[in-house]
């Protein structure tokens, strides 16, 4: 974006040197000798003027507008538009992966950006339609409810309790619900979840003046919708970002992914510190995107200067962490994690610009050692693909509990979907080579089976860091932390345990 660049207004526009970066304080001022993962750290409270969790800006300032420092990963089995929507609307930001066709990924940009900031989606039936059809549909909800229409009307409410022991051939209208309360688009959250108090329902349609349906709105809804900002454009639609990758033509495919409305550019590769990398970036940065762009991923700081020397206002740290990733074990090659967020975030910062931390992230306390260690946002793949808002259809095991399908975007499930148009011959070499976990089971967490429910989880965790640091924002978070080292026993002490010893 250059530092002559006034689009956004974001901390990367404003040029190298802009930022007052310090490094991270290390406990008793050890210099660790040794690479670091997130598990061998911890954070040391300090004095704190910090009374609430609600005092706490989570908002990040690398330009990529979101509101709370998540980044939804580019997998395929994570990243599609009901994710997109879902954690926008919750302040978050979800990359459409490359893998896509252009069109693919214009029609989905297009559709996050027609999504209401408030109310959710609603899966729309007419009565005509069988029970069957209903339940199919009701899976991909996490409000679980569907709203049955007259034209744009709703005219009934139909839930997995209603379907229960019914045909499936019967028609919806023979076991909706009829008496609808709907609320009117607009209306406040506090004013919206009372509403639904008074009435004692779990959720209810939203409807214009014209009594259309506008979206469905949850409890729960009204209350995050208090407690969490959406993450807009300059136009006040959802954000969301995609990815190209660095092979073909770089330039025509980033032009298609902006002129289709992205709001942030990834340009991808597992190996992000080469050649090819780096002319890809020059490519890009020649079209003069008006956007964030974002390119990785590496784990130095020599690979992070020479990425955004190429034109990277943003860079992806990260090689090997993943859940799905076997880069490590077959190729010996990456870095633990924390250790390597610490150092490019650093050499990032002394140029101005900023990095985020992919993958590795398995429990709040990660999520909230990567922003102390300097990211300006932490991307999460696996952990977000057991949820009801990711692509994959909701399966069930032998023993009755559910899953979805999740697998790394270097294995060779991803290499054959990926390569598509080549030869048979092409297909089959490329597949040899392989560095991610085809088939995993990210099974449904029964108390947490929705993403939004998950970001609650470690939203709560970095606010209660940040007060623990002292800390009203991402920014003061990075300043006022210090960092010690533990043993594996140290890190065992901090585990709650679940039943008696």
């Amino acid at each position: 974006m250059g530092s002559t660049c006034g689009a956004c207004g974001c901390v990367p526009c404003a040029g190298p040197g802009s930022l007052d970066w310090s490094p991270v304080r290390f406990l008793n001022d050890l210099q660790p000798q040794i690479d670091l993962t997130y598990g061998d750290v911890f954070l040391v409270p300090a004095r704190s003027e910090v009374a609430s969790r609600l005092d706490v800006d989570l908002a990040t300032t690398d330009g990529s507008g979101t509101t709370i420092p998540i980044v939804v990963s580019n997998m395929t089995a994570v990243a599609g538009r009901r994710m997109a929507e879902t954690v926008a609307r919750r302040g978050g930001l979800v990359v459409i992966p490359q893998d896509l066709p252009v069109e693919v990924v214009a029609e989905v940009i297009g559709w996050v950006k027609r999504r209401h900031l408030v109310a959710d989606t609603p899966i729309e039936l007419t009565g005509s339609m069988t029970t069957g059809e209903a339940l199919v549909l009701l899976a991909k909800r996490a409000h679980g409810a569907a709203v049955v229409l007259q034209g744009r009307r709703p005219v009934g409410l139909v839930t997995e309790h209603d379907l229960t022991g019914v045909d499936r051939f019967t028609q919806v209208r023979d076991v909706m619900v009829r008496d609808v309360v709907t609320l009117p688009d607009g209306l406040g959250p506090e004013q919206a979840y009372a509403e639904l108090s008074r009435v004692r329902h779990r959720l209810a349609p939203v409807v214009d003046a014209e009594g259309e349906l506008v979206g469905i709105l949850t409890r729960a809804g009204a209350l995050r919708s208090g407690l969490y900002s959406p993450a807009v454009d300059a136009a006040g639609r959802l954000r969301v970002a995609a990815a190209v990758g660095i092979n073909g033509d770089v330039a025509a495919k980033a032009a298609a992914v902006l002129d289709a409305g992205a709001d942030v550019l990834v340009i991808d590769t597992a190996h992000g510190h080469q050649a090819k990398m780096l002319e890809a970036l020059r490519a890009v940065r020649a079209l003069d995107p008006q956007v964030p762009v974002v390119a990785g991923n590496i784990v130095s700081a020599e690979g992070t200067r020479e990425l955004i020397e190429a034109g990277a206002d943003i860079v992806k740290v990260g090689v090997g962490p993943g859940a799905m990733c076997t880069t490590r074990m077959m190729t010996a090659v990456g870095r633990p994690q924390f250790s390597a967020v610490l150092e490019c975030a650093a050499a990032a910062g002394e140029l101005g610009r900023h990095v985020w931390a992919d993958g590795g992230v398995r429990h709040p306390r990660d999520v909230a050692l990567a922003l102390a260690a300097g990211a300006s946002n932490v991307m999460i793949g696996s952990w977000f693909a057991g949820t009801l808002e990711s692509p994959g259809d909701l399966l069930t095991d032998n023993a009755g509990r559910q899953y979805k399908e999740s697998f790394g975007m270097a294995s060779s499930r991803a290499v054959r979907n990926r390569t598509a148009a080549d030869t048979a011959y092409e297909r089959a070499r490329k597949a040899v080579f392989e560095e991610g976990i085809s088939s995993a089971r990210m099974f449904v967490d029964p108390a947490r089976p929705s993403v939004e429910d998950v970001i609650d989880q470690i939203v709560a965790g970095i606010r209660s860091s940040c007060t623990y640091a002292g800390a009203r924002s991402l920014a003061q978070l990075h300043a006022n932390a210090v960092v010690g080292i533990q043993s594996l026993a140290g890190f065992t002490e901090g585990a709650p345990v679940s039943q008696s010893w």
